[in-house]
């Protein structure tokens, strides 16, 4: 068996749902492209990008002995449509990625068991990345043939559509490479058009201030007024531009159990999560990637989010208590919040009076012929 067909039976055997090879020691456009990127500023408050910059741009720029990337994939494909939970306002819709146990921790074991049968077999030297180094998984997976960066610049599969967990192992060994996957994106833009933020300069750019997946997971201030209003009710990324594209429909539910959205997480109630204390979100959201964020990120996301739900009842026991909170941008979230609840209180009893004085009158349009026979 050679070594491509082993690392592939091998990790068919570990439930990877692909694995496909590029060589690593090449030169590539997608150093060039980052470099334009942080040059633009588009990371916004991610230092890390811009400091490490000289080691992401090549994989050889991180460890000059690489020779061959394998890059693995496990499919996440949820059961529902992530857009339905966006209609009801009153729950948090958190990004399918994150309704289930943190995807690192399954990727990386299983990762760590293919590098050490790829050792033992061939002897080579390797090291393995789950999205914890300056490594560009998407760009050798589309190097690698396993899908391309579609305009919304994630990887997008034939065969997965939008849902995939991306790991790679560098190696020393000189492997043959998988022929790269060609653009399928043709004149579609659907994943351009739906952004509520308008993230995307242009077809495969991506300006990360603008995006929520950025604004509520890595940015850690208060987010810029002009974005609140269209976050609606997403307290943890944002789905939309992988949601709508059309490959989706060869993507299958996800087959490992891990990702599986847990019951709690798939659309909870936002007066709840408004309710938790630090040690109340460290519980909840253990083995979870959003206990990354810390709850006092968290809770400005969900204050936004009540502020979106137009739900006025929520004032009073979500709202008001975190206006004294420690945290200055939890309170300024808290006032956001009641500004605009008290606004659509005030909508609201003014429809009702509206109702009224209509009904009124049109009671007085059907009784005034009975009026003038008696």
């Amino acid at each position: 068996m050679s070594q491509e067909a082993f690392l592939r039976t091998t990790a068919q055997a570990l439930g990877f749902d692909a694995c496909q090879i590029c060589r690593a020691d090449e030169p590539w456009p997608a150093g060039d492209r980052l470099e334009a990127f942080v040059d633009a500023g588009h990371h916004g408050s991610m230092e890390w990008m811009e400091t490490t910059l000289e080691r992401r741009k090549a994989p050889t720029a991180m460890w000059a002995a690489a020779r061959s990337a394998v890059v693995v994939a496990l499919n996440y494909g949820p059961d529902h449509d992530p857009m339905l939970t966006l209609e009801r306002k009153g729950e948090g819709n958190i990004s399918v990625y994150a309704r289930g146990k943190d995807y690192h921790n399954v990727l990386k074991k299983r990762l760590k068991q293919l590098a050490r049968a790829f050792v033992e077999e061939a002897g080579a030297e390797v090291k393995v990345f789950v999205d914890t180094a300056p490594l560009m998984e998407k760009p050798l997976a589309h190097k690698a043939g396993m899908g391309w960066q579609g305009k919304h610049t994630n990887l997008v599969s034939r065969e997965h559509g939008s849902w995939l967990f991306l790991g790679v192992m560098l190696t020393d060994a000189v492997l043959s490479p998988d022929t790269p996957e060609v653009d399928h994106c043709g004149s579609c833009q659907a994943c351009l058009d739906i952004c509520p933020t308008n993230a995307f300069p242009g077809s495969y750019q991506l300006d990360a201030r603008r995006c929520i997946s950025y604004l509520t997971i890595e940015h850690k201030g208060p987010i810029a007024e002009e974005f609140r209003a269209a976050m609606g009710n997403r307290i943890y990324g944002c789905d939309d531009c992988l949601a709508v594209c059309p490959w989706n429909k060869f993507a299958a539910t996800a087959q490992e159990g891990a990702f599986w959205a847990r019951a709690e997480l798939k659309g909870p109630g936002l007066d709840e999560l408004a309710a938790l204390n630090d040690a109340q979100f460290r519980e909840v959201f253990s083995g979870s990637p959003i206990k990354r964020v810390g709850r006092d990120r968290f809770i400005r996301n969900v204050l936004i989010a009540i502020g979106n739900s137009a739900d006025p009842r929520l004032i009073e026991s979500s709202v008001v208590p975190h206006l004294s909170d420690p945290d200055p941008v939890i309170r300024g979230a808290a006032v956001w919040a009641l500004s605009r609840l008290d606004l659509a209180r005030f909508e609201a009893e003014k429809a009702s009076r509206f109702a009224q004085e209509t009904d009124t009158q049109v009671v007085a349009e059907w009784t005034r012929p009975l009026q003038a026979q008696t």
